[in-house]
Formats: structure tokens, C-alpha cells, sequence
């Protein structure tokens, strides 16, 4: 091999690299741009969305319901369960302990409904040699006409399983027993 076809070969591999690199770094689509299936029969919808604010907290709390993981908190992200109708304790994993932190809600058939998660950054910090804080971390049932607009604008993570590793059917059986104990 001639020292000239070499280095093309060299520069053809810089440039699929850098191609494959920038590719990796696209952000990930609105919600409104996703095809998102309608409500399976018999279950409700429950859409969790973080704002995108980067300067509070880059944690990524698991999300829970009635105990059970239903998916990971992402910094500006939304992602969605669907669940059988049902009244559900839904929390984030935090820090600190509030009033009020985190909401009970009964879901009915076909019933969507947006839960915010909101982090704060000043629950729990330290001056010193190294300043350090700890997130807290809200859940919040938010109006339709809120958390609608809220979801479509933010970035989708894929539904199935959200980093817990289970199928939304999966999923919906694991929160229903957890329900159920």
C-alpha cells in the first residue's frame, strides 16, 4: 500500500467518526413530533415531564408509583405510562422530605394526566472547602392545559420501560401489584 492511499484511508475514517460523533449528539425529538398509540382500553395515561433546568440539578431520579419504578426523570424530558385505573401514591427518589413533596392520584379509564417532577437544588447544600448540594425532588399533578403544551415542547424518552427494563404491559402489572400490597 502506497503511503498516499494510506492516509485516505486514514482521513475517510476521521471523517466517518466525526460524522458518527455529531450524529450521536442530536437532541431527541418533541413530544408533539412522536407518534404517540392512543390509550389501550381499560387503562389511563400518566405523563411525567421535567423543565428543562439544567442550573437546579443534572440528577435523574427514578419515578415511582405505589412503590413500583416506572421510569427515570430526565432533565427537560417527558416520557408516559399507561396504567390500570386506579389510585396511586406517585414519588421521586430525593433527598430531602417536604410537606405536600409528592401527590395521590386516581386515575379513571381513558383519563390522562401530567405530573411535573421539580427539583431544588437548596434543600440541602454546604459552604467550605467544597461546596456541595443535594436535590430535592416534587411531584406535582398539574392541569391539562398545562401539562399538555408542557409534554409536547419537551424532548420523548421512549416509553418502554424508561430504564426500569420492563414493557409498559410489564409495567402496568408491576404498579398494579404494588397497588395492591
Amino acid at each position: 500500500m502506497r503511503p498516499t492511499h494510506r492516509w485516505g484511508w486514514f482521513r475517510s475514517a476521521g471523517v466517518m467518526g466525526l460524522l458518527l460523533a455529531l450524529w450521536s449528539c442530536a437532541p431527541l425529538p418533541p413530544t408533539s413530533t412522536v407518534s404517540i398509540p392512543p390509550i389501550p382500553p381499560g387503562m389511563s395515561r400518566v405523563w411525567f415531564y421535567r423543565e428543562d433546568a439544567p442550573y437546579v440539578t443534572q440528577a435523574r431520579p427514578y419515578v415511582r408509583m405505589n412503590g413500583a419504578i416506572v421510569g427515570i426523570s430526565e432533565d427537560g424530558g417527558a416520557f408516559y405510562r399507561d396504567v390500570a385505573p386506579g389510585e396511586y401514591y406517585v414519588t421521586a427518589d430525593s433527598y430531602g422530605v417536604d410537606i405536600n413533596q409528592f401527590p395521590h392520584v386516581a386515575l379513571v379509564p381513558g383519563q390522562t394526566a401530567y405530573l411535573q417532577v421539580i427539583g431544588s437544588r437548596y434543600w440541602a447544600s454546604g459552604n467550605g472547602r467544597n461546596d456541595w448540594s443535594r436535590p430535592t425532588f416534587y411531584v406535582w399533578l398539574m392541569p391539562n392545559d398545562i401539562g399538555g403544551p408542557a409534554v409536547a415542547r419537551s424532548p420523548f424518552y421512549a416509553s418502554e420501560g424508561a430504564g426500569s427494563g420492563l414493557s409498559d404491559n410489564a409495567q402496568a402489572r408491576s404498579v398494579a401489584q404494588a397497588s395492591s400490597r
